[in-house]
């Protein structure tokens, strides 16, 4: 039998997992993703807090598959989709396929507010988190010489969007402020650091437990943070923050972490289009209206009975639509049946410093140190190589013993003259 051309987009968990999972004597597939390696997203705060290297949770996509010869990747961006054609327009050419995946993921959601986009910082790519890195240490740089008047917007850093990015930020950040910062610049006055969560609903960490929320609030305001909740962001133009109720910051530094939108692609039926900019897709994440196209993970919009307005964004769902896409596809070549995805809750989590963390598992709800301890090990067993998960587990280790890390550099290429 002659192999099956799939073309994949996107090298995230949906994407890497359906490619593994594959039957490599039925298909061949090409990858295509604008990087070069697959990011492991969970932990970017972590990058952008200086707790650990960007290597450690990045892995090139063409080690990942070194040894499937049926796998195939190229670096572009992907255009449009013409499903008249079977083909896909990239910026190094078109593609023609069988099948389609689509896994291309989300990016920050500004709701249209260009300003904010183009002054505020992102955290969802490895780069952003290293932008991040970067602007934080060189603005205690720039403290140690900038006169009284230019300190006050130095020294507020605000965080917009409360959820498990947001939480989990606002606490590594306190964490380094107490613990890390003031041993290197010991001529600031840490105490005039601020760390704003700003949040438009009523608690930090709102699509979890109402124990959850509680206790997450409960560290971050123990650990100095200011959480401002039911507040929402009118407008930021690089030095004053303005809410809607007419409160204004003084900050250089705002981190967008408010929501996400679908990367969706051009060229998709109408009838597909889902709240998000997601794509909506049938139970064996088919794309409406498409034979050959499918939809996986954060970009898949798939109502069912247990979630009507679509699964949770998370990686758990994206890792098991790709099983059993993978199972399905197979099962389509070969005319038999296919078996429709259903997601098992197994719980969410969140952590906010050194012991301090929240779950909620599907019948009981739990927080502290040994919440903190199944919080970094169900993590480490998501990064993909045993080196990684090492090294990640001694930086830890070391961080944990010592309170301090010795990874704040400030990269950045140097300016040409």
């Amino acid at each position: 039998m002659t192999k099956k051309k799939i073309i994949v987009i996107g090298g995230g968990f949906a994407g890497i997992q359906f490619i593994r999972e594959l039957d490599k004597n039925s298909f061949d597939v090409l990858l295509i993703d604008k990087i070069n390696h697959h990011q492991f997203q969970p932990l970017f705060y972590q990058v952008a807090t200086s707790q650990i290297e960007p290597s450690s949770i990045s892995f090139p996509l063409r080690n990942i598959f070194k040894n499937k010869k049926n796998v195939q990747i190229r670096l572009a961006e992907v255009l449009s989709i013409d499903p008249s054609k079977n083909k896909i327009a990239t910026t190094i050419g078109a593609f023609a396929y069988d099948y389609l995946v689509v896994a291309t993921g989300c990016k920050t959601n500004f709701f249209g507010n260009e300003e904010i986009s183009r002054n505020s910082f992102t955290l969802k790519s490895t780069y952003d988190a290293i932008t991040i890195r970067n602007h934080i240490l060189q603005t205690f740089e720039d403290i140690i010489s900038a006169g009284e008047a230019e300190k006050q917007s130095l020294f507020n850093l605000v965080i917009v969007g409360a959820g498990a990015t947001g939480a989990e930020l606002a606490g590594a950040f306190a964490e380094i402020k107490k613990n890390i910062l003031p041993k290197d610049y010991r001529g600031i006055d840490f105490s005039k650091f601020n760390i704003l969560l700003i949040e438009g609903a009523q608690h930090t960490l709102g699509n979890m437990s109402n124990t959850a929320k509680i206790n997450s609030e409960k560290y971050l305001r123990a650990m100095g943070v200011t959480i401002l909740t039911e507040k929402l962001v009118k407008s930021y133009d690089g030095e004053y923050l303005t809410l809607t109720s007419g409160e204004i910051i003084k900050t250089k530094t705002v981190i967008w972490a408010a929501g996400v939108t679908g990367n969706k692609i051009p060229g998709l039926p109408d009838n597909a289009a889902a709240p998000g900019n997601r794509i909506k897709v049938n139970r064996i994440n088919q794309v409406v209206e498409s034979e050959n196209i499918f939809a996986l993970g954060d970009i898949a919009f798939m109502p069912t009975p247990q979630y009507p307005k679509g699964h949770p964004q998370v990686a758990n769902v994206a890792i098991n639509q790709a099983k059993r896409l993978a199972k399905n596809l197979k099962q389509l070549i070969q005319n038999k049946k296919t078996i429709e995805f259903e997601y098992t809750d197994l719980g969410s989590m969140a952590t906010v410093g050194r012991n301090k963390a929240v779950v909620d598992f599907p019948f009981i709800h739990f927080k502290g140190y040994l919440a903190w301890l199944i919080w970094m090990f169900l993590h480490l067993m998501l990064i993909l190589t045993v080196k990684n998960k090492l090294i990640i587990l001694i930086n830890w280790a070391w961080a944990y013993t010592t309170k301090d890390t010795s990874l704040r550099l400030i990269l950045r290429p140097n300016k040409k003259e």
